[in-house]
């Protein structure tokens, strides 16, 4: 699966630790930054992975900030990102199989390692279940308009 991965500069040592991880686990991959813990705004580096889900150039993009909070917010500006924020597996997997969820955002200071590996294996795991989902996820992508 293409998988791509973006933070800001409190979750890069968890974001490079889930690169490593995912790459071994047989996935292609894609790190959108930062680099280093210099400090940086969640938005940017959120909405650059929002626009690599949009264009098609990965199938799952997981954002990682402090809380989660933040960058799930700035994910949740391009109508075609479905964001969840999570912090154990059965939240991922209903994001997944309710939801058609095609990121996940995790808080680094409140998620270990072995809890954010479980909840990405529940995401990549889980099939969207469709059938009454689909028009309410249909739902999530359009504009609000009055």
């Amino acid at each position: 699966m293409r998988i791509a991965l973006a933070s800001d500069h409190a979750a890069v040592a968890l974001k490079q630790a889930l690169c490593a991880w995912l790459t071994d686990e047989g996935h292609d991959v894609t790190d959108l930054g930062p680099d280093s813990t210099d400090s940086v705004d969640y938005p940017d580096f959120g909405h650059r992975l929002a626009r690599h889900l949009a264009q098609g150039r990965a199938e799952r993009g997981i954002a990682l900030c402090g809380s989660g909070i933040g960058i799930s917010i700035a994910m949740n500006r391009e109508p075609a990102v479905r964001c969840a924020l999570v912090g154990e597996p059965l939240s991922a997997a209903l994001a997944r199989e309710h939801n058609d969820a095609n990121a996940l955002a995790i808080g680094a200071r409140l998620t270990g390692i072995d809890m954010a590996k479980a909840c990405i294996s529940a995401f990549i795991e889980t099939p969207f279940a469709g059938g009454r989902h689909e028009g309410r996820v249909a739902k999530l992508g359009r504009i609000l308009q009055d």
